[in-house]
């Protein structure tokens, strides 16, 4: 690093620029700094000042920080680039590094600062230093090439030697350097092929061999590279050259050569060393580029490993989190080419266990890095000596991952090379457990930002821009969904009085207790927020009408308003306000959702009512089907519903062959109601699990009375609804409707096709149930569906009822006439009677004779009946 650095700022806001210095000054980084807002002053600049880093804001009205990256990159490639800027997104910081940018600082953490331009400085250091290795490197070959071309001139080149061979491999003459190489003296020089063959490494001297022989049969230049014993029993890396002597034997012949040979030991050994510290370097830079994209620990970790092993050619990387309470390192991510090694380590970290600390736990008693660069022949491994060496492992090191004094973790790697790990490696390895905390460091503050960017403190519930988010979420479900959601905006009554009252903590205390209840109840962290001070929103999705919006808010109401708060040592009961739009009825995104449910709750302080909806004729409406509601729950108490009876006629003779059982709201406030106005809501509120077991015994009591009264009544049937058929007490819930005394009960089920195929495996056995109580069952509404034939033939019914739709139509539309009688031949195909519904005339009724339908049932003949008047017309009939 230069003594003064020199710094070119782009910066349009010269504020920024003096804060800038002032950070560099207060760092104690000597600096000389030239701030430029245009382009073609820092062009000038770029030549002219020659600075050693460059730092940019990213927006600027003049000239973009990205233009300025794109010059820079041209003019002066190798001067660091640092992007300072107000807001900066992720991807776009990602842009950035790959374009060539060293880092990037946020102006509201200028903390990061200098660190951030001592490491590029740094980084532009390591580089300049590589890049004067290359330049050596090449000149060393190019070096090696000028000898080769030379041989005459090797006695001149150190640490070269030289001999000649005669055709029968004998030593005729060798060079003075040779036997110092060997470090031997002259006396104990090999004297020809065969013996100099012995000197060799052992895995070398078949290769030798091979390449020398066919070099001779050839009789052709041979260039080879092998190990060769010195006298103190090491061995040094030679390379020799070997060419036929001009003049000698015929080409072929086995004549005299002339064998350069040059000591390239610590060549070897250095370019293996540059080949290794490069690995530890693409190491170090994927790392910091992993700090600048990860968001995830076991990401960081495991692409730690990862790179360790394929871009640092270790053998196996492993990363241990400290336990404290535990008292061990748990394994959070590994990179192995062995498999299998990581779980037999020893992670304890309490001495006083059996087997004491492994290498790991001493690292982290100790808190500093452990070098084991012989496991052949250390003790640091004890047991796992074996195993280590088996799987190829010669040396190890283990590096603790330190935040301040505190071990938060190590990272540990195993290299296939003995002595791997010198000065300058585990200096390199440090910094790269350097920079996996600060990444650590990072992580843990960025979650403590995104927390608070995110979440309401004091509730832990999302805050306004959380929610959001998570409402254009449901609103996009909605929409491809083609569904309806409601949003609640919640607000406290009377919550200033009683902070004011019993001071800000209690009411801090009180917000806590609301939202643990309406947590509580609704369930999911993802529907709630808290937008500040007494404010409560919430989104309830997957709502078909604001009538079940208004039922599923007096359950909420109860849930959390319905028992009193402790705020001090006063039980308080509070109430809320609540301010509600539907979507897509009040707005198509969040923010007019929002803006429309907080109206609401603003209007509803001035009107009685706990909620209102944004918009009035909805209000309106709830009430109304609330009150409708309410009016239900009375007429079932007060035993107001009644049944009517709408007879069944065989098209051939004429004759009554049954009955529909048709419900009735007998009101005192509205007259007679017909069931159009409230079955649905009876489903919609559950009501019908009362009203349908209501109407089953009252059928079956009608059957019987009639019975009683010799009428000879025909079958009565009554509707199932979709409510009850899913209940798995349905079966129950008809036998103990229907089953008045021990005789049959006369009663049979009428169902919609719909109904039916919605659990086709599970509605068979039900029915089958139902069957053997001797009742029968018929598929109403037939035709509206989408029943499947295979279906309907294994299904238990009796009659297929075809829907008052196509009656009403056929005489009209020739297809409809046709669907009609394939309706028709389709049951008789199955030995199923069929039944048409909404016979209102004398041809629809002709022409179902035609067809040969079995019955018909309809005003034709007769509307439905009180019970009375059906026993007047069975005795008009059986008389008849």
């Amino acid at each position: 690093m230069a003594e003064v650095i020199r710094v070119l700022h782009v910066e349009d806001s010269p504020v920024d620029g003096e804060l800038l210095v002032y950070q560099l000054n207060r760092a104690g980084l000597p600096n000389e700094c030239h701030r430029v807002d245009s382009e073609a002053a820092y062009r000038r600049q770029l030549g002219e000042f020659r600075p050693h880093i460059i730092m940019a804001d990213f927006t600027m009205p003049q000239f973009s920080g990205m233009e300025a990256l794109r010059i820079a990159r041209e003019q002066s490639p190798d001067t660091p680039f640092i992007f300072v800027s107000g807001t900066i997104r992720e991807d776009i910081a990602v842009d950035a590094l790959k374009a060539g940018s060293s880092d990037y600082v946020l102006k509201d953490n200028l903390v990061r600062l200098v660190p951030a331009i001592k490491r590029a400085l740094a980084d532009a250091d390591l580089r300049r230093s590589h890049q004067a290795a290359e330049l050596e490197r090449v000149r060393l070959e190019q070096v090696l090439r000028d000898s080769e071309a030379g041989l005459q001139r090797a006695q001149s080149i150190a640490r070269l030697a030289h001999v000649v061979t005669g055709p029968d491999g004998t030593f005729e003459s060798w060079s003075d350097s040779l036997p110092w190489l060997l470090q031997i003296t002259d006396e104990r020089m090999p004297g020809n092929f065969q013996d100099w063959i012995e000197w060799l490494h052992p895995s070398d001297r078949e290769p030798f061999r091979a390449s020398v022989l066919g070099a001779a049969r050839r009789n052709e230049r041979c260039d080879l590279e092998y190990r060769v014993r010195r006298s103190g029993g090491t061995f040094m890396t030679v390379r020799q050259v070997m060419e036929p002597v001009e003049g000698g034997a015929v080409p072929g012949s086995g004549g005299r050569w002339f064998n350069t040979i040059q000591d390239v030991t610590e060549q070897r050994r250095s370019e293996e060393k540059i080949r290794r510290l490069n690995r530890v370097y693409a190491v170090l830079s994927g790392i910091n580029t992993l700090i600048v994209r990860v968001s995830d620990r076991t990401e960081l970790f495991r692409e730690a490993c990862r790179l360790a092993v394929e871009e640092g050619g270790f053998a196996l990387a492993w990363v241990g989190l400290v336990d404290r309470e535990a008292m061990r390192l748990h394994l959070i991510a590994s990179h192995d080419t062995t498999h299998g090694y990581v779980d037999l380590l020893p992670l304890g970290l309490d001495q006083s266990a059996p087997g004491g600390l492994g290498f790991a736990g001493r690292a982290v008693a100790e808190r500093r890095a452990l070098v084991a660069n012989d496991i052949a022949q250390g003790a640091q491994l004890n047991i796992l000596k074996e195993e280590a060496l088996a799987r190829g492992f010669r040396s190890m090191i283990v590096l603790p991952l330190m935040a301040g004094a505190d071990v938060r973790g190590v990272i540990s790697l195993y290299s296939d090379t003995p002595d791997f790990f010198d000065s300058e490696e585990i200096r390199l390895l440090e910094e790269l457990a350097g920079d996996i905390t600060f990444a650590l460091d990072h992580l843990d503050q960025a979650d403590r930002l995104e927390y608070l960017a995110y979440y309401d403190p004091l509730t832990g519930l999302a805050n306004r821009r959380l929610f959001e988010e998570r409402l254009d979420q449901s609103i996009e479900v909605a929409a491809r969904e083609e569904g309806r959601l409601a949003v609640l905006m919640i607000d406290l009554v009377r919550f200033k009085t009683i902070n004011d009252t019993f001071g800000r903590q209690q009411g801090d205390m009180l917000i806590k207790q609301v939202a643990e209840r309406a947590m509580d109840h609704i369930g999911d962290h993802n529907r709630l927020a808290r937008f500040g001070g007494d404010h409560f929103v919430s989104v309830m999705p997957d709502v078909a009408t604001a009538d079940e919006v208004g039922r599923r808010l007096e359950e909420i109401m109860a849930a959390v308003f319905g028992r009193p708060f402790q705020v001090g040592d006063a039980d308080l009961r509070i109430s809320a306000k609540i301010g509600i739009a539907m979507y897509p009825d009040d707005g198509g995104d969040a923010d007019t959702l929002l803006k429309n449910a907080e109206v609401a709750v603003k209007r509803s302080k001035s009107v009685p009512e706990p909620y209102l909806f944004f918009n009035q004729k909805m209000a309106e409406r709830v009430a109304e089907k609330l009150m409708l509601e309410n009016r239900l729950h009375r007429a079932l108490e007060r035993n107001e519903f009644v049944l009517h009876y709408q007879p069944k006629v065989d098209l051939e003779s004429g004759e009554i062959v049954g009955a529909e059982a048709l419900i009735r709201w007998q009101s005192p406030d509205l007259g007679m109601v017909q069931p159009a106005h409230f079955i649905s809501l009876l489903e919609e509120t559950g009501l019908i699990l009362e009203v349908g077991p209501w109407a089953l015994k009252q059928a079956a009591l009608d059957y019987a009375l009639l019975a009683a009264r010799g009428a000879n009544p025909p079958r009565i049937a009554v509707n199932v609804s979709p409510v009850q058929l899913r209940r798995a007490e349905f079966v129950d819930t008809v036998r103990n409707a229907i089953m008045q005394d021990a005789g049959q009960p006369g009663i049979d089920l009428e169902l919609t096709e719909s109904l039916v195929m919605e659990d086709v495996a599970g509605n068979v056995d039900k029915l089958k149930a139902i069957r053997k109580l001797g009742v029968s069952i018929a598929i109403d509404d037939f035709g509206t569906g989408y029943s499947s034939l295979a279906y309907l033939a294994r299904l238990p019914v009796q009659t297929l009822k075809i829907d008052r739709s196509f009656i009403i139509t056929m005489l009209q539309e020739p297809d409809t006439m046709t669907l009609v009688s394939t309706m028709i031949s389709l049951a008789h195909s199955l030995r199923l009677k069929v039944v048409a519904e909404g016979v209102d005339a004398e041809e629809q009724a002709r022409v179902l004779r035609l067809l040969r339908c079995d019955q018909m049932q309809g005003f034709l003949f007769s509307k439905p009946l009180p019970l009375e008047d059906l026993a007047a017309l069975l005795e008009r009939h059986r008389r008849a």
